[in-house]
């Protein structure tokens, strides 16, 4: 059995560590930060009841899916018998490509070394090690217990096998992979990324409400949820950072983020995570209540 490392114990870290624990994978979790990993098992736990009172897991399982899990402050303990590394810092091509200088070394010549980066080149990625041919996208989708999608990103010199093992330990997760070739945004981002920011836009101009943008797109185009909830979701300080990385990486101003955008982004108003983005979210009902910033009337 595969043993896997991942680097980073964010909402996207923990999720994964979620899905191969749960799948009987041996799992190091990796953050610098005790309480990030404190937080991170707590979360992990709480999830996994959820499935239990789902029904998609039993009690045991649970239990035992959590006592795969091993958390390690420090990257040279934690990766050095990892046969998969999954690197799942935030979205900072700098710290991604430290990360990777750091993997190079500590990690088994035959590990498979992967990004979960939603947006940052896997060649330039790779090119900061020593052999790049082992070097993958694995971009799962938030919340990664939940969605079944994981791209997976082809650098300029990735390995055939290396695909082909990370197609199959993806399906074992029970999720369906789509391999694509290294360009900025990769598919998903590339087509979700100027829908949201179009959104924003259409806000900013007061074309319609918050209410009426995201209504329209989930009963007129049938998506679970509108844009700007979903920007809230996925962070919007991320969707800031993918749209400046197919800014700089196409040259091309349709990708220029919405001037709204940048300002909720210095303000603090990131979504979900911070309790406030298009809508506010600190009341912890599942009731959706628009930011105040932008009630009409």
């Amino acid at each position: 059995m595969f043993k896997i490392a991942v680097i980073g114990a964010g909402t996207m870290g923990n999720g994964i560590a979620h899905v191969f624990a749960q799948h009987g994978f041996a799992v190091q979790l990796v953050d610098p930060k005790e309480d990030q990993l404190k937080k991170a098992i707590s979360v992990i736990s709480k999830n996994m009841e959820r499935q239990v009172q789902k029904g998609l897991l039993s009690a045991e399982e649970k239990l035992a899916a959590l006592s795969r899990i091993r958390t390690s402050g420090q990257i040279n303990n934690g990766v050095r018998d990892a046969d998969l590394i999954i690197e799942a810092a935030t979205e900072n091509e700098a710290i991604k490509l430290q990360i990777f200088r750091e993997l190079d070394e500590l990690a088994l010549p035959d590990a498979i070394l992967a990004s979960n980066t939603s947006s940052i080149s896997i060649t330039r990625i790779a090119g900061v090690t020593k052999n790049p041919s082992r070097v993958i996208g694995m971009h799962f989708m938030n919340p990664v217990p939940l969605m079944k999608l994981v791209e997976v990103i082809n650098g300029f010199v990735t390995a055939d096998s290396v695909t082909k093992k990370i197609i199959e330990l993806t399906i074992q997760l029970g999720k369906t992979p789509c391999v694509v070739n290294d360009y900025p945004g990769f598919v998903a981002n590339r087509i979700l990324m100027p829908m949201i920011n179009e959104a924003i836009i259409s806000l900013q101009e007061g074309v319609a409400s918050v209410e009426s943008i995201d209504t329209i797109m989930k009963l007129g185009m049938a998506h679970p949820m509108g844009p700007l909830q979903l920007a809230d979701f996925i962070g919007l300080d991320v969707c800031l950072a993918i749209l400046k990385v197919m800014q700089d990486e196409f040259g091309n101003p349709k990708y220029a983020a919405a001037t709204l955008l940048k300002n909720m982004v210095a303000s603090g108003n990131l979504g979900v995570k911070s309790g406030r983005g298009f809508y506010d979210y600190r009341s912890g009902t599942k009731e959706l209540k628009v930011n105040s910033k932008f009630s009409q009337g």
